[in-house]
């Protein structure tokens, strides 16, 4: 019940925001209602586009009126504020040295917002924590550097997590590969494992009495205890030789987790009382590369490779595959799956097992990157992210 009532004060304090990376309960889901149920040909109004967020793959956090991301410019990594009615710079401040790499520079994190402190991660491995009313910094360190790890290929990509009093991350460090830090001052709380670090984000799970935090590492997937840090479990069929990323889901007592590269996915059931996990299927029909699927209802909604696919978790079984707009990243709300291609091309599908039901799409201009920032839902509006620019779409019905 413990991980129930901190969802719960996050959702009273935020409405219809969008907090953290994935949404409140960092599944993809939003639980806004109202909503379009079809676009018209060009989509949904704009109601005003940005620029100057620079480099970056970073996502969005929406709360009590502003909108908080990350951007490169120059030799620097900065933390964003933005005013949600207008797209208008309120202010940045700088965390960390800039980050290159071919496939996109700049930072991946999503912001994370509690209460009045915001807390954020460079991809260099720069970790602040900012007030979020003014971007003054509280407190920083390079988490890699202070638990001897290493930044993967393409940059640190995680987004931390908020757990009561800690701050989750997983530096990936010989010193720690998953680290739980006093969200107060960053001290070390405790640390586990010494797992390379990969691009997924940890969740918080509770089941049969034990609270976890799981995540992907480069080696797999890992279940730590929230109160000591010792390892539950460990799970490798998982894990790839490039990029493990996707979020991992959890359900009744069941964890979701998937990789591309040609492996696959799997789903684990958590022993009651020990919290370990335990193979349920491991299969190669969700294989999800850069993005996470969303569940509704029974049926999870992600992409095989490049395809599509709609399927049922506790069995594994496929209920559709759709080449749709291509592969991308999927956003739920009010019945519908946003699905934002990297290509610039975004759909509204309905959330069905029946069959793939498009119900309008458009497209934003593509730069030279791909587009692999998720679109975020909040406050009856859809923003879509191109590196350097801002979109900001009126979806409410009326």
């Amino acid at each position: 019940m413990r991980g129930f009532f901190i969802l719960f004060s996050f959702w009273s304090l935020t409405g219809a925001d969008w907090p953290q990376w994935r949404g409140v309960n960092r599944d993809g889901i939003s639980a806004e209602t109202g909503l379009l149920k079809s676009w018209p040909p060009d989509g949904p109004k704009l109601i005003w586009k940005t620029t100057g967020l620079s480099e970056g793959y970073s996502g969005f956090s929406v709360v009590k009126g502003r909108m908080y991301t990350m951007g490169q410019r120059g030799e620097q990594q900065y933390v964003i504020a933005l005013d949600e009615s207008t797209g208008r710079r309120v202010w940045e401040t700088a965390i960390g040295g800039s980050f290159r790499e071919r496939r996109g520079h700049g930072p991946r994190c999503t912001p994370t917002v509690d209460s009045d402190r915001l807390y954020a991660l460079g991809a260099d491995g720069s970790l602040a924590c900012l007030d979020s009313s003014s971007g003054k910094k509280i407190w920083g360190f390079n988490m890699v550097q202070k638990f001897r790890g290493q930044v993967p290929n393409w940059g640190i990509s995680e987004s931390p997590l908020i757990d009561g009093d800690k701050l989750i991350v997983t530096p990936g460090g010989s010193d720690g590969a998953i680290a739980a830090l006093d969200k107060r001052n960053g001290n070390t709380i405790w640390k586990s494992q010494q797992d390379q670090a990969a691009y997924s984000s940890p969740i918080a799970v509770t089941s049969g009495g034990v609270r976890q935090y799981v995540t992907l590492t480069a080696s797999g997937a890992i279940g730590v205890s929230a109160a000591t840090g010792e390892l539950l479990w460990r799970y490798e069929k998982i894990a790839n030789r490039t990029a493990n990323i996707a979020t991992p889901i959890h359900h009744d007592g069941h964890i979701f987790v998937s990789t591309d590269y040609g492996t696959g996915c799997a789903l684990l059931r958590i022993a009651p009382q020990t919290g370990k996990a335990s193979e349920v299927y491991f299969h190669r029909e969700m294989k999800n590369h850069h993005a996470s699927s969303v569940l509704v209802g029974k049926h999870l909604y992600g992409f095989n490779s490049q395809i599509l696919t709609a399927m049922e978790l506790l069995t594994g079984h496929v209920a559709w595959r759709d080449r749709s707009v291509g592969k991308g990243s999927i956003t739920y709300a009010d019945g519908h799956l946003y699905v934002f291609s990297e290509t610039g091309n975004v759909a509204l599908v309905e959330a069905t097992p029946e069959k793939y039901i498009e119900k309008g799409r458009f497209s934003i201009p593509q730069g030279g990157f791909h587009t692999w920032t998720p679109p975020v839902v909040a406050n009856g509006r859809l923003y879509l992210r191109e590196q350097d620019n801002l979109y900001c779409y009126d979806i409410k019905a009326r």
